[in-house]
């Protein structure tokens, strides 16, 4: 089996919330990697926010889609964090502030994607 192959497989075997997990894991590191980097690294900075941000505002879209199936208070509460990645992501890029609100907010989003953990069921 080529790799190519195995890459349209597995692609095809994840859930949508697994792919967004995956997602959301892939922009946390580089979010990670670029907070290490010098400040006058500035390509590595602007393409991990950049991705990040392009990442929320789909997510944001997709909220505003009134055939979306998330109850609106959810939605809403992402739009919310969307637009505050843009402003936090200018900041970031002024000099501002740092990465962490950002790397925190997408760790969060990730466990809330995970569900939840062992022995959640026995406590419920």
């Amino acid at each position: 089996m080529s790799l190519q192959a195995y890459k349209t497989a597995a692609t095809r075997a994840e859930t949508p919330r697994e792919m967004e997990y995956r997602l959301f894991g892939q922009v946390t590191r580089a979010l990670m990697h670029a907070s290490t980097v010098d400040r006058s690294d500035i390509a590595t900075r602007i393409d991990a926010l950049d991705w990040n941000r392009r990442l929320w505002s789909a997510l944001a879209t997709d909220c505003i889609d009134p055939d979306n199936g998330m109850n609106s208070s959810l939605r809403a509460q992402i739009i919310s964090i969307s637009l505050f990645v843009g402003r936090h992501s200018s900041a970031i890029m002024r000099g501002d502030d740092d990465f962490e609100a950002l790397i925190d907010i997408n760790k969060m989003v990730m466990q809330g994607l995970a569900g939840p953990g062992p022995g959640a069921q026995q406590a419920a």
